[in-house]
C-alpha cells in the first residue's frame, strides 16, 4: 500500500487509505505472519487471552521490519510475546485455551488479570474524585492543579502498545474499566475546583474518536466559561500509530480546526504523543502530521517509557529526542516501566535507567533538555531519579517528587539505599538506617 501523502494546500490531503485493524479473531490473517509456526502463533494467542492485542496496517506495513523479527523493537511493541506472561501464568492460560471451554477460558484470564497490579498507584482507591458524595468513575485527580477524564468513547486505541499500563481498559473486564460520557459533571467539578489548570483527556486513545465526538467534550469545555482553565491536554498515540488521523480521514480538516478552536479561545493544547522509538517518527506521514497539529497553535510534548527489548539504549533515545526536536516536538518525559501486566519483561532497573538516561542526555544540546527523567508515577507522585551518588560512606539513589499527593514535597530531595536490583520505588529502602522516607509518615 502506498502511504505517501500528497497536498494540494498545506491543510488539504487529496488521498485516503484505508484502515484496517487487527485484533486477536484476526491475528491468523495477518499476512506477515504466514511463516511462523504454530507453536509461534498459539504463543502470541495465549498471551493475547490475557494482555489485549490491538494492530493495524500502516504499523504492521510501515512501522515494522519483517526481515528484523522477532527481534524488531515495533514488533515487540505491538505483537504479543510469550515472555510478557510468567511460566506459570503462560502455562495456566495455555492449558484453559486447549479445553475450548469459552467460561473457563474467559474465568482464566480474568483470574491471571487480577494478579498482575491492574490499577497501581491507588487509581481506584485514592485518586477518584467525587461530586456530593457520588464517585466520578471516569475521573482522576491525584495532583493539584491537573485532573485527568477518560472519554467513554476513546477507550481503545489505533494499536495497542505491549507494555501499556492501563491494559485494563482494553480487556472486557468493566470492573477494571474507568471511562464516563458525562462532561457536564467534569465541567461541574472544575466549577468547584478553581486550583484545577489542567484536564488531560486519556484512555484508551481519545484520538480515536471521530471528531464530532471529541468536540461535544472540547467545545462544552471552552463554552463553560471556566478562566482558571489554562491547559487541555490530549494523551495519544495517533501520531505514531495513525497518523492518517490527521492527514486523511474523513474528518481529518474538522478535527484540525477543533485543535485551532481551543487555540482561539486562549487556551492552550498540548498533544502527550507517544513515541517509544525513533522508527515511528520516520514515515512521511508521520512527518507531515506533526506540522499540520503545530500549524493549529497546539504544541507537541513526547513521553515514553525506557523499554527492554526496544528502547533500553541510550543511542536510542538520543536519536529519538533529537528528531523530536528537529520536527518541532518538545521532549517531556523519561518513564519507567508501572508495577504492573509485563513489568517483568519490559522493566529496567532504576541504576541501568539512570545510565541510559545520562547517556542520552549527555549527547543532545540544549533544546532537548527539557525532558525530565527517570520518573515514576507511583502512589505517592512522580519521583525522579537524579542519580547515584555516594554520601556519608553508603551509596545511595538521590531521588526528588517532580509532582506529589502533597504539593510540598515536590522538589523535596531524599535518598534511599542503593539496589541494583530495585526497578520501583517500592522496591527502594530510606538511607542512612531511617525507618521511612519522608512522605510515608
Amino acid at each position: 500500500m502506498n502511504y505517501l501523502i500528497h497536498f494540494s494546500e498545506a491543510v488539504t490531503p487529496t488521498s485516503h487509505p484505508k484502515y484496517q485493524a487487527y485484533t486477536l479473531k484476526q491475528l491468523r490473517k495477518i499476512p506477515q505472519l504466514k511463516d511462523f509456526t504454530e507453536e509461534q502463533l498459539f504463543a502470541m494467542e495465549v498471551v493475547a487471552h490475557v494482555l489485549p492485542f490491538r494492530t493495524n496496517n500502516y504499523v504492521i506495513e510501515e512501522l515494522i521490519n519483517w526481515d528484523n523479527v522477532p527481534d524488531d523493537p515495533i514488533f515487540i511493541l505491538t505483537f504479543p510475546q510469550k515472555d510478557m506472561l510468567t511460566p506459570s501464568h503462560f502455562k495456566q492460560m495455555a492449558e484453559a485455551i486447549r479445553t475450548q471451554d469459552k467460561t473457563h477460558i474467559k474465568m482464566t484470564a480474568n483470574a491471571i488479570r487480577t494478579q498482575l497490579n491492574p490499577h497501581p498507584a491507588g487509581q481506584m482507591e485514592h485518586n477518584l474524585p467525587q461530586i456530593e458524595g457520588k464517585p466520578l468513575s471516569g475521573m482522576q485527580h491525584k495532583y493539584e492543579q491537573t485532573v485527568l477524564f477518560f472519554p467513554s468513547q476513546g477507550q481503545t486505541c489505533h494499536a495497542y502498545c505491549s507494555f501499556c499500563f492501563r491494559w485494563p481498559q482494553f480487556v472486557g473486564m468493566n470492573e477494571l474499566k474507568i471511562a464516563m460520557k458525562e462532561v457536564d459533571l467534569l465541567i461541574k467539578y472544575l466549577q468547584k475546583n478553581p486550583q484545577i489548570t489542567d484536564v488531560i483527556f486519556t484512555g484508551g486513545d481519545p484520538l480515536i474518536m471521530k471528531t464530532a465526538s471529541l468536540a461535544a467534550y472540547i467545545d462544552a469545555l471552552l463554552d463553560a466559561d471556566l478562566p482558571h482553565l489554562q491547559n487541555i491536554r490530549i494523551g495519544t498515540k495517533a501520531l505514531a500509530y495513525w497518523p492518517y488521523r490527521f492527514l486523511t480521514d474523513n474528518d481529518a480538516k474538522e478535527l484540525l480546526q477543533l485543535f485551532k478552536r481551543v487555540n482561539q479561545a486562549g487556551k492552550h493544547l498540548a498533544f502527550m504523543a507517544h513515541f517509544n522509538h525513533p522508527i515511528e517518527l520516520e514515515t512521511k506521514a508521520v512527518q507531515q502530521a506533526i506540522q499540520q497539529v503545530l500549524r493549529t497553535g497546539a504544541q507537541i510534548r513526547t513521553q515514553s517509557p525506557v523499554l527492554s527489548h526496544i528502547n533500553d539504549d541510550a543511542d536510542i533515545w538520543a536519536k529519538m529526542w533529537k528528531k523530536q526536536v528537529n520536527l518541532g516536538c518538545i521532549p517531556y518525559y523519561f518513564f519507567l516501566v508501572r508495577d504492573t501486566g509485563a513489568q517483568h519483561y519490559f522493566g529496567v532497573n532504576l541504576a541501568k535507567a539512570w545510565e541510559i538516561f545520562q547517556g542520552a542526555y549527555q549527547q543532545v544540546g540544549g533544546i532537548a533538555r527539557t525532558v525530565r527523567g527517570p520518573s515514576m508515577s507511583a502512589s505517592p507522585g512522580k519521583v525522579q531519579v537524579l542519580g547515584v551518588q555516594e554520601v556519608q560512606g553508603e551509596k545511595v539513589f538521590v531521588l526528588q517528587f517532580l509532582q506529589g499527593r502533597q504539593s510540598d514535597w515536590v522538589l523535596r530531595p531524599f535518598f534511599a539505599h542503593y539496589d541494583e536490583q530495585a526497578a520501583w520505588l517500592d522496591d527502594l529502602k530510606p538511607a542512612f538506617n531511617a525507618q521511612h522516607f519522608f512522605f510515608e509518615y
